[in-house]
């Protein structure tokens, strides 16, 4: 895949000078003139440019590093105060899913700006890794975007297990969760109930679960247990056991086990897309019904059931653009004021 992309050490920020009111979440903010220059330079390089994607693959914007880490390395479109983080599911890195072209192009119309980031989770990396460790840099990017780029808000587009990263980000009441103004769930199914389906599984997490019982949960599993990625006991217990951290979308939760794990997203606007053919959902389970009830669980979060559509939706990606749009024009703008107040 081919990335048009302009590298920086820091993100550009925004040309304004009116401070955010989120200025003060996090201390020792640097002087930010060096980057209002750099964002100025850039937006006079980027004035023949048509729009954040230049062809199939291809997007213009910024590289940026919000964290220590070599992998903690961000791409933005655009130059906005408003931003779309997009986190993927396992596997995913920089353009993990097709309708993130598209998406880009109509968020840039409505001067928003599309954020993709790696994490230590991402591609081969989800199985030495965890939710914990993936809520601490979602929260080290939305600080980066704050205090970088003076960021008025963010909204969270999760596909995949990357739903189940901002569930649980909103449940850690992160000083930064509170710029989160609104969340997509694109996909958010159960990976427990997926590997289910595999016939290495239950020999498997009755290896993972001995293991974590004898004190070594962060030890790597046989390589049959994942062929994708080296995993650890602790993370393939998460994914793949009964009431495990990641296990939160499964369909044989009750209704008060969903809540115990999705009720917390009741005091952030939420929208639900749903692939009613997705490939990782067992047949058995009953997808309208479910949908339901995770909404329900969430307190009434809005869903969108896309008729044929697949797990990541490259059969249905004006459908699933369209989706977010209206979920984001509707709803991401309502009370940009002070969250704090």
């Amino acid at each position: 895949m081919n990335l048009s992309l302009s590298s920086s050490s820091s993100s550009s920020s925004s040309s304004s000078t009116t401070t955010s009111w989120f200025s003060g979440i996090v201390r020792g903010r640097s002087d930010r003139s060096s980057g209002l220059k750099a964002s100025n330079n850039y937006a006079a390089s980027s004035t023949e440019s048509v729009g954040p994607v230049k062809g199939k693959n291809q997007f213009h914007g910024v590289l940026f590093k919000y964290g220590p880490k070599p992998i903690q390395v961000a791409f933005k479109t655009g130059d906005y105060k408003q931003q779309l983080i997009f986190i993927g599911g396992l596997t995913d890195g920089f353009l993990a899913t097709e309708y993130l072209e598209p998406l880009a192009i109509a968020l840039d119309k409505e001067k928003w700006s599309l954020v993709q980031l790696l994490m230590s989770s991402s591609y081969g990396g989800y199985g030495i890794s965890s939710l914990q460790q993936d809520a601490r840099e979602i929260d080290q990017l939305i600080s980066h975007l704050i205090n970088k780029e003076n960021s008025e808000g963010v909204v969270l587009l999760g596909h995949s297990t990357g739903c189940q990263v901002i569930v649980h980000y909103m449940c850690t009441n992160a000083a930064c969760s509170r710029a989160v103004r609104a969340a997509i769930l694109q996909a958010p199914v159960s990976d427990r109930e997926y590997r289910a389906t595999l016939p290495e599984t239950a020999a498997m997490i009755d290896l993972a679960s001995t293991m974590i019982a004898e004190g070594r949960g962060s030890e790597l599993m046989p390589r049959e247990a994942d062929s994708f990625a080296p995993i650890t006991a602790y993370r393939y217990h998460s994914l793949c056991a009964y009431n495990g951290d990641d296990d939160m979308f499964s369909s044989d939760l009750n209704d008060d086990q969903l809540k115990m794990r999705l009720g917390h997203m009741c005091n952030t606007p939420c929208q639900v897309i749903f692939s009613m053919a997705d490939e990782y959902v067992p047949e058995y389970v009953d997808k309208k019904a479910l949908v339901e009830r995770l909404s329900r669980a969430m307190g009434g979060a809005e869903t969108v059931e896309i008729q044929h559509g697949n797990h990541s939706l490259s059969n249905r990606v004006q459908e699933a653009v369209q989706a977010i749009m209206d979920f984001v024009k509707r709803d991401g703008p309502k009370g940009w004021d002070d969250p704090w107040s």
